[in-house]
């Protein structure tokens, strides 16, 4: 408690900035990342109140990292057209990839997941070249420049100021292996062949670019077990592969690499290990905020300095 109180200080006292753009290097700029949320009634006012904050803040974007409802609610149309009109108020960009709660654990409510999934992709990603929010971005999907990885209109880059940005489509409940409904577990190798694909052609085109960092973003938290002193990925771990693909694209390139999720409603800062629990010195995981914890975090870039990027929390006091 006594570092989270810091950390509120530290915030209220810097929202007053008008934009990253005023700190650091002539390059720099800040987003805000956020999800996992809203999740009830009563945290609509409060996701409310946070996006007016993001939109003060006027960042260069917002990226949401899924779970964007509950994943007891009733996965009915509805239910997505909810979620865009949440995140449609954001006077800026507003970049989002599903989590679990989407539609791999519809089968709670007796819907079918692929089902499920296949109304995300048409509600939620209505135009494959562009992002949400009042002011779009311009993107790229794998839909649009990998045809043998059609389907995947919701894995999007896009760059800014030399650092590359991407998402991946990696979700909770083990990235799906843990759903009952056996067409949902079968769709998982594909989707790890399409992220793992995307991850790999993403990092070349990053490095060919001489780009100075990259940026990686998803719902699902990594799953590690102790053992002995240290950590591996668990057995039958169904993010196996897609960490084994970023650990492999992060050392190549050799430039900073933070990666972003959600899942755990946690915010926490570390280095990132792969799936044998080796440390990847030069790539950072940033695990936000959630649940009935309605704030997000502002990621400050500075393109021209060494580290790259700087965190402050982004905290709405009226949401503590």
């Amino acid at each position: 408690m006594f570092y989270r109180m810091i950390a509120f200080t530290i915030v209220l006292m810097t929202l007053p900035a008008q934009a990253a753009e005023t700190v650091g290097g002539d390059r720099a700029f800040s987003f805000v990342a956020l999800g996992d949320m809203p999740y009830r009634d009563g945290d609509i006012v409060k996701f409310k109140r946070l996006v007016e904050a993001v939109n003060r803040l006027k960042p260069a974007f917002t990226i949401h990292v899924g779970d964007a409802k509950s994943g007891d609610s009733t996965c009915e149309p509805q239910d997505y057209q909810t979620i865009l009109s949440q995140l449609q108020p954001f006077e800026g960009a507003l970049v989002y990839t599903p989590g679990d709660n989407e539609w791999t654990d519809c089968h709670r409510a007796g819907k079918q997941p692929l089902d499920r999934l296949a109304m995300v992709r048409a509600m939620l990603f209505p135009d494959p070249g562009k992002s949400l929010g009042k002011t779009p971005l311009a993107v790229e999907s794998q839909a649009q420049a990998m045809p043998a990885h059609a389907a995947y209109v919701e894995n999007v880059r896009f760059s800014r100021s030399d650092v590359q940005f991407m998402s991946v489509h990696v979700v909770g409940s083990n990235n799906g292996l843990r759903s009952p409904d056996a067409d949902a577990r079968a769709e998982v190798p594909r989707r790890d062949a399409a992220n793992v694909a995307w991850l790999g052609d993403t990092f070349e085109r990053a490095k060919a670019a001489n780009a100075k960092a990259v940026v990686v973003f998803m719902q699902a938290e990594f799953d590690f077990e102790r053992e002995g002193s240290g950590e591996r990925m668990k057995p039958n771990s169904g993010f196996t592969k897609v960490l084994n693909a970023l650990a492999q694209g992060a050392r190549d390139f050799g430039k900073p690499v933070l990666v972003i999720n959600g899942d755990k409603h946690i915010i926490e800062l570390k280095t990132l290990k792969d799936s044998n629990g080796d440390r990847i010195p030069n790539a950072l995981r940033l695990m936000l905020y959630g649940d009935e914890d309605v704030h997000a975090v502002r990621v400050i870039v500075d393109p021209d300095s060494p580290g790259v990027f700087g965190f402050v929390p982004l905290i709405v006091p009226e949401n503590l």
